[in-house]
């Protein structure tokens, strides 16, 4: 590892700096497309560092560092993510990451010059449900990205793995209010959305494997003696690929086409929050963070999960350019993802040793992919030969 030794020296370095905003975060959480005071603390560390930073970037919460060493050479990016959950606070450990990607953009700052090329660093926000990254995707700030990384506080140290892709959408209800006692004048919003619910319960059988429907009533009426006149639910349709729960959502529909011509009633559909890709995989990146994970003396590493798992908006940078989603280990596996317990964890001894791993890690893979053409050109060949396969 050429560079890992001194990247991981420069992160040292600075490290009781990048822990004091670890816990500003912790203390001061923001959820989804509220973190104004998190973007501030984190692009003012950036400035302090030397880079050029632009706040309120794509999105009103979203920010971008850049470093250009005036040489030619590839553009790596870190992502920063530093939304917080309603409730347990940082319980995704967000704080970390976003820590981990200042740390990775300001230790391969240190060489940049020498090395030549570009580093930035990117904040993406609302991460959870709204999808800053989506939103950058789609703005076309990744298209002159050669690499995005980041890496992901858990309860193990991993190279990342296949995530699903997620369609979130609102179902509405409208009926007729009427007396309880007088059914016969009213048309019951509620009743087509419990007819709904069900109908799309039965939908499970017969789905692929890895398919996933979480549903919630979000509306069912006010008082017990009145006919809701509306309703409405909200849903999670996910699975292997965005066209398959496309196809999931499309049956959905038809369940509560069915459940309105039996009450009578109408609906409409929305999507009420972000859509999320799934995660292509780069195995030339992994392979390479793995190398990293041993030099450090990381052990315990898990390999590529191939059986996808929850959604994240990184989905949609990975359909831009090559992209890396590890994972380092700051809890016992005894503790709980989006818990008040593990967001306890960023600002433990163990999440303190998890971003100095975390961040020398990305920045020294960072400054191997500029000095070694020949390891970039691997990673984006896998990358063009995955989108191929995509029909993309």
């Amino acid at each position: 590892m050429t560079y890992l030794q001194q990247m991981k020296s420069n992160v040292q370095q600075h490290l009781d700096n990048y822990m004091k905003a670890v816990k500003e975060m912790y203390d001061h959480p923001e959820i989804g497309n509220q973190e104004f005071a998190s973007m501030a603390l984190l692009a003012g560390m950036l400035k302090d560092y030397g880079f050029a930073v632009e706040t309120g970037y794509v999105v009103p919460t979203g920010f971008i560092g850049k470093y250009d060493s005036g040489k030619e050479g590839p553009t790596i990016a870190y992502l920063c993510e530093y939304d917080a959950l309603p409730e347990v606070g940082h319980g995704c450990g967000h704080n970390l990451i976003a820590a981990i990607g200042v740390g990775a953009g300001v230790a391969l700052k240190s060489v940049i010059d020498e090395i030549g090329g570009k580093v930035w660093v990117v904040g993406t926000p609302a991460e959870e449900n709204f999808g800053g990254k989506v939103s950058m995707s789609e703005a076309g700030v990744f298209d002159d990205v050669d690499v995005a990384m980041m890496i992901h506080p858990s309860t193990q140290n991993g190279l990342g793995g296949r995530t699903n892709a997620l369609n979130p959408v609102k179902f509405e209800f409208f009926g007729k209010n009427a007396h309880g006692c007088r059914p016969q004048e009213g048309k019951s919003a509620l009743d087509a959305a419990v007819l709904t619910f069900t109908n799309i319960n039965f939908l499970r059988q017969f789905c692929l494997p890895n398919t996933f429907i979480h549903g919630i009533f979000r509306d069912g009426g006010l008082a017990a003696n009145v006919i809701p006149a509306y309703a409405s639910l909200e849903y999670y349709f996910r699975g292997t690929t965005m066209p398959y729960v496309k196809e999931i959502t499309e049956k959905a529909i038809k369940c509560a086409e069915g459940a309105c011509v039996a009450t009578g009633t109408t609906f409409k559909t929305s999507i009420y929050e972000c859509p999320y890709d799934d995660f292509v995989i780069n195995y030339s990146l992994c392979d390479m963070l793995k190398e990293q994970y041993e030099a450090l003396g990381i052990t315990e590493i898990q390999p590529v999960r191939e059986v996808p798992a929850g959604s994240s908006d990184i989905g949609s940078v990975s359909y831009r350019c090559p992209a890396l989603h590890g994972y380092i280990k700051i809890a016992d596996t005894t503790v709980a993802g989006h818990s008040r317990e593990m967001a306890a964890a960023t600002i433990s001894p163990e999440g303190r040793e998890g971003l100095l791993n975390g961040a020398a890690a990305l920045a020294s893979l960072g400054a191997e992919l500029i000095v070694n053409p020949e390891k970039l050109a691997k990673v984006k060949a896998e990358f063009a030969q995955s989108m191929e396969k995509l029909g993309k």
